[in-house]
């Protein structure tokens, strides 16, 4: 059995590889080989790669160390992943969820691996092509689309949120979730405009919206191209933000990751979070994936610039919880070093949109 090779004890901190063999054997039987490593693409919830003999799987627990309040439940996490099981979208197979901390020290889940590729800062070879790279940004509408069509009473989430007042309650959470972070972060360094951000959106939000299910981290790199060609996604990643709310926060928080051509560059501190690779003439603006949603789903993309602000808001809120966790050694994420600057960069993008420097 192999071990993940970093240095530290950050592994070990994360997995008890015995226990966790024990509690597969209970749930799967017994299996050789058996193998663990860390996948440290994400930059939130951890996840585990395990070879179970013939099965590959998955586990999501969440870091180590104290977290910001209602952050990386995993269990709800696995509860919409389980329910999608027999819907239209693509989630992967779930198998168990466990809430016996003397197992990993935490709540966790597992679910078998999909096959294909999950894009980051560059595009498989194979999608190289006028009209493969058009069609990746059409897929990931498409499959936006799919989830904000969910019959969400009839898979049984009907009590997974309260969609009425969602998107004012978002506002206010990620202020306190800034707040949280900040116990820390602020004795090192501050942010900024950032209460002038926040201040902004509590006096811009919508009074009204459609009510849906919510991916809540709806972005390129937590979706899994398949294999072949041409681009279909085959499974979405990362639910662990998923709730009953607003549809337009999804489009509003999967725009900020595109990068349009005539854009400036993306923050310079905030690492891989913005690839720019669509910014090739061959992929659709912005603007054309919001057309094509709207197409689609039925639902204008109306007060575009309070929700393109607000992810922005909500990533530097995330942000500064990963310089928290950097600063408490809670974490051995190298993204969570570069938000001492990242953070302040994101508040002057949000400021940008605000003053419609950046526009859609």
């Amino acid at each position: 059995m192999s071990e993940d090779p970093q240095p530290d004890t950050y592994f070990e901190r994360i997995v008890d590889s015995g226990a966790l063999a024990d509690y597969l054997k209970a749930q799967l039987g017994p299996a050789e080989p058996y193998d663990i490593s860390h996948h440290g693409e994400g930059h939130s919830n951890e996840t585990l790669f395990v070879t179970w003999g013939d099965t590959e799987l998955v586990i999501r627990r969440p870091p180590p160390g104290e977290v910001a309040s209602s952050a990386h439940d995993v269990l709800r996490e696995y509860s919409v992943v389980d329910a999608l099981q027999d819907t239209d979208v693509c989630v992967p197979p779930t198998v168990a969820a466990c809430e016996d901390h003397s197992i990993l020290g935490s709540d966790f889940y597992v679910m078998e691996a999909v096959d294909g590729d999950v894009i980051r800062t560059a595009v498989p070879d194979r999608f190289e092509t006028s009209e493969h790279r058009r069609r990746l940004g059409t897929e990931l509408v498409d499959t936006l689309v799919e989830i904000h069509d969910v019959d969400y009473e009839s898979v049984g989430l009907g009590e997974f949120g309260r969609p009425a007042g969602f998107t004012e309650r978002q506002v206010e959470r990620w202020r306190k979730q800034f707040e949280w972070a900040a116990e820390v972060t602020f004795e090192d360094r501050r942010v900024p405009g950032i209460e002038d951000v926040g201040e902004w959106l509590a006096e811009n939000v919508p009074e009204t919206h459609p009510h849906t299910l919510v991916h809540g981290d709806y972005k390129l790199d937590n979706v899994m191209f398949g294999p072949g060609t041409p681009p279909e996604i085959v499974s979405v990643f990362d639910w662990e933000l998923s709730t009953l709310g607003d549809p337009r926060t999804d489009v509003g928080w999967m725009l900020s990751f595109w990068w349009d051509e005539t854009d400036p560059d993306p923050p310079g501190s905030t690492g891989d979070l913005y690839p720019t690779f669509m910014r090739h003439p061959d992929y659709p603006t912005r603007r054309e994936l919001v057309d094509r949603y709207e197409r689609a789903a039925g639902i204008e993309f109306e007060h575009q610039r309070f929700y393109r602000v607000l992810a922005v808001y909500k990533l530097a809120g995330l942000g500064e919880m990963f310089y928290r966790r950097y600063l408490e050694e809670n974490a051995n994420d190298p993204l969570y070093p570069k938000m001492e600057d990242g953070v302040p960069e994101l508040a002057d993008r949000a400021r940008r949109i605000i003053d419609g420097n950046e526009p859609l």
